[in-house]
């Protein structure tokens, strides 16, 4: 997808617009017309989804941002300009946004069990070797990360071109359970575990997590983390709070999904039931 069109959408987002000047407008008194010639189609309607759902899937931004967008009269069907909302289109319609035409691949959904010494990044301009190289043979589909894990951090890792459920599991206030092994720096003492478990003050408000152990057979730096809100994140500024330091971090569990034959470094596809139960969370 072309930089342009995502920093005009960026753009209008930031100030709060919903009509813009672009460089292609539509013709609203086509809207009629397009219609017409709409109902006018004897073919079934296998196949067709809503236009906010294909824009969506071309990866432009969520279906409720495709909707303000559609209104906002950014949108042209085959070549007519259409700002109603709830039209069902084809893949062989040509939908174009600004000016560009959209094509809207099928969701796609590829677990990868990140490695150490890969970034991060989507687009890493470092010499460091970006996630994406370890998933580019997944599918032809471009897919995302849902969320990050730096260089050094490793475990599972999804990737989606399904943009509403990627926004859900990437927000900050989600609520989907996380599992990690951690390192810290220095043994973590009985009292600061206990002080976890009850909860630490911190931003204004005291932050609580699912469950905390000491690793059996481990060190008392080794340490199993079970948490619903915030993320890796939300793990480390805690530990900062209490002056510990992550070293190595592994997730382990997300949201329903584990390791369980998927070696380092490999990836799979998720399966329907997956699917399904992350659209659930």
């Amino acid at each position: 997808m072309h930089l342009s069109i995502f920093a005009k959408i960026f753009k209008m987002r930031r100030e709060g617009k919903t009509r813009r000047d672009f460089s292609e407008k539509p013709n609203p008194k086509a809207k009629s017309s397009f219609r017409n010639r709409q109902n006018e189609k004897k073919t079934v309607d296998d196949g067709k989804m809503r236009l906010n759902k294909f824009i969506a899937n071309a990866g432009i931004c969520s279906r409720r941002e495709a909707d303000k967008f559609i209104e906002a009269g950014v949108v042209t069907v085959n070549g007519v300009g259409v700002t109603e909302m709830g039209l069902r289109v084809s893949k062989t319609d040509e939908i174009k946004f600004n000016g560009q035409r959209l094509k809207s691949d099928p969701p796609r959904y590829v677990l990868l069990n990140k490695p150490k010494n890969y970034s991060g990044r989507v687009d890493s301009a470092s010499s460091t070797t970006s996630v994406m190289q370890l998933i580019k043979q997944a599918c032809k589909e471009r897919v995302y990360p849902v969320d990050k894990l730096n260089k050094t951090e490793t475990g599972l890792l999804l990737f989606t071109n399904d943009t509403d459920l990627a926004k859900k599991l990437g927000a900050s206030k989600k609520n989907i359970k996380e599992i990690y092994q951690i390192t810290l720096d220095k043994n973590l003492s009985q009292l600061h575990l206990e002080n976890i478990r009850e909860g630490i003050f911190m931003n204004g408000r005291t932050i609580n997590i699912d469950s905390i152990s000491y690793i059996n057979g481990k060190d008392k730096n080794e340490i199993g983390i079970e948490n619903s809100n915030g993320g890796i994140k939300l793990v480390k500024q805690l530990f900062e709070k209490i002056n510990y330091k992550i070293i190595k971090l592994d997730r382990v569990f997300l949201g329903g999904l584990t390791k369980k034959d998927l070696p380092r470094k490999h990836y799979r596809h998720l399966t329907q039931d997956e699917i399904n139960i992350l659209k659930r969370l």
